[in-house]
């Protein structure tokens, strides 16, 4: 990505820690968790990658088509499972590779004797709007579902879903990763 690099070093600890407990997780978690766990921590170790500041991995190491390959296969899976969120996060993360891919201003003459170079990448601003419009909500709305309800009791049970669970056991912290990834793609967006 084209952030600076204290800020891709950021965004790399933040996804793999993520994504290594999400993957953990999908091993211990119950059974109706396992599937988006699994989804969630995959998703996070491919935030970490694409996060890696470019000047530390040589260009031809990762490709943003490579990243597109990836990111597009695992929108098609979210799809056919039927995990929205998932699939928006997957297509914004191959927006954001082809964003790397393509130049923004196309070539430019600015160099010593007037030598051709690539404009920096930025994308469509409408649709890197929109992306950062949705992520925002998503983060706002994550992070409120954190706070507990007013008059609630500390280790009382909150109902997440199919498991009930302390708010501060295993679904609680299920729900700061989901904020944890909302909060690194706006970051990345950001960057774009």
């Amino acid at each position: 990505m084209h952030q600076p690099p204290l800020v891709g070093w950021l965004l790399v600890l933040l996804c793999a820690g993520t994504g290594v407990y999400c993957l953990l997780r999908a091993h211990r978690g119950p059974a109706a968790q396992r599937g988006a766990a699994r989804g969630e921590g995959l998703m996070a170790l491919g935030m970490a990658v694409m996060g890696l500041p470019a000047s530390a991995v040589p260009p031809p190491a990762w490709s943003p088509w490579l990243f597109t390959a990836a990111f597009g296969a695992a929108g098609v899976w979210a799809l056919t499972h039927r995990h929205l969120h998932h699939a928006v996060g997957a297509w914004a993360m191959v927006y954001m590779a082809l964003a790397m891919a393509v130049p923004a201003g196309g070539m430019r003459h600015d160099g010593p004797m007037g030598a051709m170079t690539h404009a920096a990448p930025g994308g469509v601003p409408l649709l890197t709007g929109l992306l950062l419009a949705y992520y925002t909500v998503y983060v706002l709305a994550a992070g409120l579902r954190l706070v507990p309800a007013s008059g609630a009791v500390a280790g009382a049970p909150v109902v997440d879903g199919p498991v009930v669970a302390t708010a501060a056991g295993p679904a609680g912290v299920l729900r700061a990763c989901r904020l944890t990834m909302g909060i690194a793609m706006l970051a990345m967006l950001l960057a774009l």
